[in-house]
């Protein structure tokens, strides 16, 4: 993966992130470095699922692709949110 790939990436994660705590209801007790860093991991998780799937390269938008990206930041913050919640 090039660098450019890399920061895409990050940008990308960051706007699953920020997607992926809107979809769980009710308040989060984690801060914003915590939803980029869980959008970052599952931007990329998402993309590899994608791939293994075969939907990674669509024609026009990979609304596949997003949507796997979304299901696991919102499973990602929620499952963090948990476990702040527990300490």
């Amino acid at each position: 993966m090039e660098i450019s790939g890399v920061i895409s990436a990050i940008v990308i994660g960051l706007v699953i992130g920020v997607l992926g705590r809107l979809v769980v209801p009710g308040r989060q007790h984690i801060g914003v470095l915590w939803t980029i860093v869980v959008g970052i991991a599952a931007a990329f998780v998402g993309t590899a699922l994608a791939v293994a799937f075969g939907v990674a390269d669509t024609e026009g938008v990979d609304w596949v692709q997003w949507l796997i990206q979304i299901a696991l930041a919102a499973a990602g913050v929620a499952a963090l949110t948990r476990v702040k919640a527990l300490r």
